[in-house]
């Protein structure tokens, strides 16, 4: 059980991670930075919106509007946490 909550935790983890670099990316596109046209920025841009808009999108119907700013990457973020909070607490005792 101990080895599957660590696995558990290790995938929470690398969801952060990818999670910020989504939010970098746009970032990035939003000052161009970077060209969201060239193939290989495509594809990872791609690859990332897959994994973390059908969760942001549920967050973004909950939340009122802000106009332009955008906090639904934040409470994912901190949901994100509190879980990871909330497994290592059960791990731990």
């Amino acid at each position: 059980m101990y080895a599957f909550a660590i696995l558990i935790d290790q995938i929470i983890n690398l969801y952060i991670w990818t999670l910020l670099a989504y939010l970098a990316a746009g970032w990035l596109i939003a000052f161009k930075i970077i060209n969201p046209w060239q193939p290989i920025v495509r594809m990872i841009i791609d690859v990332l919106a897959r994994i973390h808009e059908p969760l942001l999108r549920p967050v973004r119907r909950i939340l009122p509007d802000f106009g332009a700013l955008d906090v639904s990457p934040i409470v994912l973020f901190l949901l994100a946490q509190f879980l990871r909070n909330l497994l290592q607490s059960s791990i731990t005792g």
